[in-house]
């Protein structure tokens, strides 16, 4: 097996830092088969923070002196700007990420970085790593969700009182405004940001400490550790600890819920900006051409973000498939854990900047969506409505449009376009006001209860929308 990029095959004087017992050396193909340094480097920053966060607490609790854990402090400094200017050198001999770390560590400060792994293990080291790794994505997440919310939320509140059709099985139902539908989407990211934020709390729970998977005999001090990590509880059992992959299943469980939610929203657009519907306009920016066809703009931003769903759900169950039948606690199978949960992370915050910075840009076409929805008899449920009001049960009045539609496909025309001699021929009730129920606009008014399509509303609703979204910025920052 080739070894992977970015990683030195050179085995060091002192790889294996767990080798004690073994009486031969790793076979070169299994070093490479079972070492996770190629892609669990990315957690690098987050294993010093958790070995500064360790350190500390050691020296509080005199497990090691003053001079070690000042000399750990000097050494992890190191390493952090040797990472951060590419120069860290990973070695596949050393497996993982925390042990080229305390390997390099060592070289540099000798025995002392012998100390630091004192009363725990890789099992809690990295179950530790993951959640704060996780924790920033996910408020990185959802600061994107709240930057989603606000664009489709100021759309609404400009295009509040556009006319399009309303779809039930993609054929034309009733007239709503783009605004309306604007604010649709919203609410789903808006569940989405709930879910994500109650996932935070459970992912903010601390690991370190359970050591293997029994605890540990050293006097540790859980809570300064969990302080000084920003932790906002610790683990109750240590079993459960190490082996736990929930809070990683459930991110990408939000995941594939929002990436399905903004599948739909693609949908949606691949269709609105078609020459069928034309009721949009994408940036070009946001759109690639044909190579062969020279009139073509294809909205390929759209058709990824809806082909990448497929992606987040195979990493679903892909984790989902690691963890049904692992005994407790920790195996080696979690190491399968990484992966897919980095690229869950990039493609979910990949999605909803592509997603945010279309949906800033686009432009609306009032016009094709007019005469869209002037073409479907949109307006015939006002009809029934306004018999109902006129004193006829509904199911009565459901038939009489229903025969006044039929005439209008046999001779063409809309509702709105028939006299009223025509109209009083299906039903005497009919007056001279049935005009104001027919129009798009007299339709979408009279949608004003809460969370209707009534202009009025929807302009509410948008605001509301706006300041739901500044309230949770604001609880952020306090």
């Amino acid at each position: 097996m080739p070894a992977p990029a970015g990683a030195s095959t050179a085995t060091p004087t002192n790889a294996a830092l767990w080798g004690g017992r073994f009486t031969e050396a790793t076979d070169a193909f299994v070093q490479a088969f079972t070492a996770s340094v190629t892609f669990d480097q990315r957690l690098a920053d987050y294993d010093i923070q958790g070995s500064l966060a360790h350190a500390k607490m050691l020296a509080a609790q005199k497990i090691i002196t003053d001079e070690d854990h000042k000399a750990i402090v000097k050494g992890l400094g190191e390493i952090k700007a040797e990472i951060d200017r590419g120069e860290f050198q990973w070695s596949i001999a050393l497996e993982d990420v925390h042990m080229n770390i305390e390997s390099r560590l060592t070289q540099l400060i000798g025995a002392a970085g012998k100390k630091l792994h004192t009363g725990r293990s890789r099992n809690d080291q990295i179950a530790t790593d993951i959640r704060l790794f996780l924790r920033d994505e996910i408020d990185a997440i959802a600061n994107q969700l709240l930057d989603t919310v606000e664009v489709l939320g100021k759309l609404a509140k400009r295009e509040y009182a556009t006319i399009m059709p309303g779809f039930t099985h993609l054929q034309t139902a009733q007239p709503v405004t783009f605004g309306h539908h604007m604010l649709a989407w919203a609410e789903m990211l808006k569940r989405d940001h709930g879910r994500l934020i109650d996932s935070r709390a459970r992912c903010n729970s601390m690991p370190l400490g359970s050591a293997a998977l029994a605890g540990t005999p050293y006097p540790l001090d859980r809570e300064l550790t969990m302080s000084e990590l920003g932790f906002e509880s610790m683990s109750a059992n240590s079993l459960d600890a190490v082996s736990d992959r929930d809070f990683i299943i459930e991110f990408c469980s939000f995941a594939s819920v929002l990436m399905m939610h903004m599948s739909r929203f693609s949908e949606e657009l691949i269709l609105w900006t078609s020459a069928q519907f034309g009721f949009i306009n994408l940036p070009d920016k946001f759109c690639t051409g044909s190579s062969i066809m020279p009139q073509k703009k294809n909205p390929d931003v759209p058709e990824l973000l809806r082909g990448k769903t497929g992606r987040v759900y195979g990493h679903l169950m892909s984790v989902l498939t690691l963890m049904k039948s692992q005994p407790l606690a920790y195996n080696k199978d979690n190491q399968e854990d990484k992966e897919p949960l980095f690229d869950t992370v990039d493609t979910v915050r990949n999605s909803l900047t592509a997603f945010r910075d279309m949906m800033a840009a686009v432009t609306v076409n009032p016009e094709a969506m007019r005469v869209a929805v002037s073409r479907g008899f949109a307006t015939a449920t006002d009809l029934a409505d306004y018999l109902v009001g006129k004193g006829l049960p509904f199911r009565d009045a459901h038939e009489v449009v229903g025969k006044a539609v039929a005439w209008c496909v046999e001779h063409g025309g809309d509702l709105s376009d028939l006299p009223l001699e025509q109209l009083q021929s299906f039903h005497s009730s009919i007056t001279a006001d049935v005009n104001e129920v027919l129009t798009l606009e007299g339709s979408v008014k009279a949608r004003k209860l809460p969370g209707g399509t009534a202009p009025d509303r929807v302009a509410e609703a948008a605001s509301a929308t706006l300041s739901w979204v500044e309230e949770r910025r604001s609880g952020a920052r306090s």
